[in-house]
């Protein structure tokens, strides 16, 4: 099936965001934002947009506002309608680069200048207790996926056009960047979902985001970096301990309700800086667009890298998706995402789009580490994208992880409304703050002391104290299981105010 004529897609599936207060009407909002994306190669020539009812759901506007900006655009040449209602990227329209590892290829297309698109994130985000946590009887452990809703036969179904179609040379030593199908169907996800500036030669396919961490501090250590810094509070214990095992010296950088605060960059005197912007983890704050920007001009003056770690922004529920910061400043920023969060972790595909000027020596380590990824489960991979498969997996997903959260917050404002929810309108885990004079520790303690698996915010703090936090992960529970977990909470919570 072509790929490219799936016309089931909803309006998280291609990155329009609305600015309702702009004073400019909303179609010719979306209008710009898709001929943007058009521009600059997110959407390619060929590729289908969602139908107008579709889009028009998601992002809350009337279907004739968006029938006009698709009329508009397909009097403009940019889109193309076919019959049976598809509304596609114009087949003349041209390729915004050239092949995979050419020079061209290096090329960046124009930044966007519908200014609708706000710029901004790991497997590191994993319980690595899993194990040891069994003898709860409820465990709100963070970062884990149901891999129980693994789809095996859409799966099964490109594993078996891999082994009877791929070339034979596909199955030999490959180059340190993986194969060209899997990069060229991350590209165009990427470019359409995230709003990233991706091309084929930028991309490293590697095994999850602990690996390509690891070969990321390799390189920066070998160019010359000294200090790396980190967000405060973060769960990053991959580039924390990498990092100390190359001589680089690593700092926290405090994070406020809306991210890390950009105010302390300078101070930090930092080579590298690691974010998750689009869902802080743990607290969920979301960095503006105008600390975005501060972020980069921050890295352009010292010559720095941020590191991207997008490791859940495909589960959106109460807000339009934020795009990514790499797509605002590529030359500067290392995009990380991987297949842990969206299908299972066990699967190890992790991927990285990298500056050009570091993709030859990132490449050159990932074979050095291993000789490069599983070629069948890449080429696996790509088919999956291609058919449109995880696109409709997510769509299935989104909601069955929404009324996961919907029971969480629910049930904490029933049995322990004296928590404050926080980091709810995306991804896998809730994090909720403790009112002042409760003690983290002690809760935490109490709680596994009646059955109930929780962390507390606190030991993930690199440098000194702050408000003592909850983290709720959600995401392999059932809604009667959290609301049980809740109510033990709530039963700790009284045994330490008693004592």
């Amino acid at each position: 099936m072509d790929r490219l004529r799936t016309n089931s897609r909803l309006a998280e599936d291609v990155l329009i965001e609305l600015d309702r207060d702009a004073g400019v009407s909303l179609h010719r909002q979306i209008e710009a934002s898709i001929r943007a994306s058009i521009r600059a190669g997110r959407l390619r020539a060929g590729a289908s947009l969602p139908p107008s009812r579709t889009l028009a759901a998601g992002l809350g506007v009337s279907r004739g506002v968006v029938v006009e900006a698709y009329q508009q655009l397909v009097a403009e040449g940019y889109l193309a309608s076919r019959s049976g209602g598809y509304t596609q990227v114009a087949a003349s329209m041209p390729p915004a680069a050239a092949g995979a590892g050419s020079a061209a290829s290096m090329a960046r297309p124009a930044a966007s200048s519908a200014g609708l698109r706000a710029g901004f994130g790991a497997d590191s985000k994993a319980d690595s207790g899993a194990d040891s946590r069994a003898g709860f009887r409820v465990d709100f452990g963070y970062g884990r996926t149901d891999v129980s809703q693994f789809p095996r036969a859409a799966w099964l179904r490109s594993v078996r056009t891999v082994l009877t179609t791929a070339p034979n040379d596909r199955f030999a030593y490959l180059d340190g960047r993986g194969v060209l199908e899997l990069r060229q169907a991350l590209c165009d996800y990427l470019n359409r979902v995230r709003g990233t500036q991706a091309v084929p030669g930028d991309v490293v396919v590697c095994n999850g985001y602990g690996q390509g961490i690891s070969l990321l501090i390799q390189v920066l250590a070998r160019r010359g970096a000294r200090r790396i810094a980190l967000e405060d509070p973060s769960s990053d214990d991959d580039a924390r301990v990498l990092a100390g095992a190359a001589g680089l010296e690593v700092v926290g950088i405090p994070v406020g309700p809306d991210g890390v605060q950009v105010d302390a960059l300078d101070a930090a005197d930092a080579d590298a800086l690691v974010l998750t912007p689009s869902h802080q983890w743990p607290t969920g704050g979301v960095l503006s667009a105008a600390a975005r920007a501060e972020v980069i001009r921050w890295a352009r003056r010292r010559g720095a890298i941020v590191v991207e770690d997008d490791y859940d922004a495909e589960y959106r529920y109460d807000r339009s998706p934020v795009g990514a910061m790499q797509g605002l400043a590529p030359d500067h920023v290392v995009y990380c995402g991987t297949a842990s969060k969206t299908l299972a972790p066990g699967l190890r595909l992790g991927w990285m789009v990298v500056p050009p000027q570091l993709v030859a020596d990132v490449a050159a380590a990932k074979l050095l580490a291993d000789r490069g990824s599983s070629v069948i489960d890449q080429l696996t991979f790509a088919d999956f994208l291609g058919r449109g498969e995880f696109d409709r997996h997510l769509r299935r997903m989104r909601p069955v992880y929404r009324r996961r959260r919907d029971a969480l917050l629910d049930a904490l404002r029933t049995h322990v409304p004296e928590l404050r929810p926080a980091g709810i309108a995306a991804g896998q885990h809730v994090v909720a703050w403790l009112p002042p004079g409760l003690d983290e520790a002690a809760v935490v303690a109490a709680a596994a002391r009646h059955g109930l698996g929780i962390q507390g915010v606190g030991r993930f703090r690199i440098a000194g104290a702050g408000p003592g936090g909850l983290i709720f992960g959600y995401a392999i529970l059932s809604e009667s299981a959290i609301a049980e977990g809740v109510a033990l909470l709530a039963t700790a919570i009284r045994e330490v105010r008693g004592s």
